[in-house]
């Protein structure tokens, strides 16, 4: 289903405190001239609607430079930019280069997510005070509210890992802590169960984009649950992982592309997908580091993630010949989450539990579907290890894994340097409004 995005966005001078408020302006659905203040004391179904509708816009707000961030760092790609040269300087640690905390590549995407976190947050109050909906509907406000805080904190730890992140800005004059990489998660994963306890008893009565089947409390709770068994990887809970993935919509012989997704649009109100560059282009440009190329195996059909260049590219000594080419218009969808990576979860918990034989069937999965024959390596944990972090390379190329993926194994070492001074950073400092 695509969700009628043509709606007027109005922007409410929020209090201008710490990291959350630095543009001072927030999205939020059109509340029709209503207050926050009013909203959130008792909302009409229409206000709730259109806040729901606000927060799913927010969330496309700023996934490029988050994508390039970590694409960047994990050497998936390189991002040319004439007019901003900190892409191919600060992120890749050039002439001992340092990423500093005011600087734009943790800024934006730091505030962006905060920002519908803000917007979960007036969500869950104002779906909590309504007297204009049922239990159930309130539930379904909740359920939906908390899955999505949980996820855009998840996209915030992810960039700064052991510097943590602040879970409480429920009041934006009393913030709550910086809290440890662990506590995040742990924060993370008790909002996604909450979450799924409100599903259980709910009735969704709002629209969603780019959740195909998984817009009803069912299908929410699928996503939920897909969600949460990412994070289980994250703290290598493996039993969760799969318990999660039985609850989720992970079907090892299906779709890999069912799931849910960003969508983008044309239309008035809507947003173009910003991470979408055309081929060939010189003054900007995303390129495939050409690691992606050499090391792929013959035959692998996700050699077409990226496109043969007329002629190759080059900038601050950097070359590719080969553009990024996993979002092929500005109106391209981009996953959230995706069965494909629900299998790869599958094939690691199942690997780490040494259950061996049934990862090895997962990964054969992954490659049959893309043009390779069965995994004929050792059959032992270490191997294994090796192969599933190869799949989700290039399975999820360009979705914002890899970087994460080697910092779990502490394999960011075996990523290439491309220059004599180069670094491979582990974390993003917090924004320096945040010290």
């Amino acid at each position: 289903m695509i969700m009628q995005r043509n709606i007027k966005i109005n922007t409410l001078l929020l209090s201008c405190t710490l990291f959350l408020f630095t543009s001072c302006k927030k999205d939020y659905g059109d509340l029709n001239g209503s207050t926050i203040e009013e909203v959130t004391k008792n909302a009409t179904q229409s206000q709730l609607n259109n806040l729901v509708s606000g927060t799913e816009s927010g969330m496309r707000n700023s996934l490029n430079i988050y994508l390039d961030d970590v694409s960047v760092i994990g050497r998936e790609i390189y991002r040319f930019s004439n007019s901003e040269p900190r892409y191919v300087l600060d992120l890749l640690g050039a002439n001992d280069a340092q990423l500093i905390g005011n600087n734009f590549y943790i800024t934006i995407p730091w505030a962006a997510r905060y920002s519908v976190v803000k917007n979960c947050n007036v969500l869950i109050q104002a779906a909590t005070n309504s007297t204009f909906i049922t239990n159930e509907q309130k539930s379904g406000y909740l359920g939906f509210a908390r899955t999505i805080k949980a996820y855009q904190l998840l996209l915030n730890l992810n960039l700064t890992d052991s510097n943590g992140i602040r879970i409480d800005v429920n009041d934006p004059g009393n913030l709550g802590p910086i809290v440890s990489y662990d506590d995040g998660l742990a924060a993370i994963t008790s909002l996604l169960d909450s979450a799924r306890t409100d599903f259980s008893n709910a009735t969704i009565s709002f629209s969603l984009a780019g959740f195909n089947r998984f817009s009803d409390a069912s299908g929410l709770t699928k996503f939920n649950r897909a969600l949460a068994a990412r994070v289980s990887l994250y703290q290598s809970h493996w039993q969760t992982a799969l318990d999660d993935l039985n609850a989720s919509f992970f079907l090892l012989q299906g779709d890999f592309n069912a799931g849910i997704y960003h969508e983008f649009g044309t239309g008035s109100g809507d947003q173009i997908n910003s991470v979408f560059i055309p081929q060939n282009q010189t003054g900007e440009a995303r390129v495939a580091h050409p690691s992606y190329a050499t090391d792929i195996e013959p035959g692998d059909d996700r050699i077409n993630k990226t496109s043969l260049r007329n002629s190759p590219i080059s900038l601050s000594d950097l070359t590719s010949d080969r553009d990024v080419w996993v979002y092929t218009s500005s109106t391209a969808p981009i996953a959230i989450i995706r069965n494909e990576e629900l299998i790869l979860i599958y094939a690691e918990a199942n690997i780490q539990l040494n259950n061996l034989e049934e990862g090895v069937k997962a990964i054969n999965v992954i490659r049959n579907r893309h043009g390779l024959t069965d995994y004929d390596g050792p059959l032992t944990k270490s191997a294994l290890i090796t192969e599933m972090l190869n799949q989700r390379r290039y399975s999820l190329f360009f979705e914002g894994h890899r970087w994460i993926d080697l910092r779990r194994y502490n394999l960011l070492n075996t990523l290439p340097i491309d220059r004599t001074g180069d670094n491979v950073w582990s974390e993003f400092p917090l924004p320096t409004t945040e010290n």
